[in-house]
């Protein structure tokens, strides 16, 4: 007998588009074993880079997601 997964990765997809659909800037994703999927909304101490380096950080790490 096979049992359904409590999550799928499509369900995650639409739970993250939802989430970008309503404005919300997403950030980590919990998922419970019942099938829960809990979006928090990113929250950055820095709303903008104010030197060259940072500038160059925000980029650089925007590029490995």
């Amino acid at each position: 007998m096979r049992h359904r997964r409590a999550f799928l990765q499509g369900d995650v997809t639409r739970a993250i588009k939802g989430a970008l659909a309503a404005g919300i800037d997403p950030g980590p994703v919990e998922i419970y074993p019942d099938g829960r999927i809990v979006i928090q909304p990113n929250c950055s101490a820095r709303t903008s880079a104010s030197d060259p380096f940072d500038k160059w950080e925000a980029q650089y790490h925007a590029r490995k997601a």
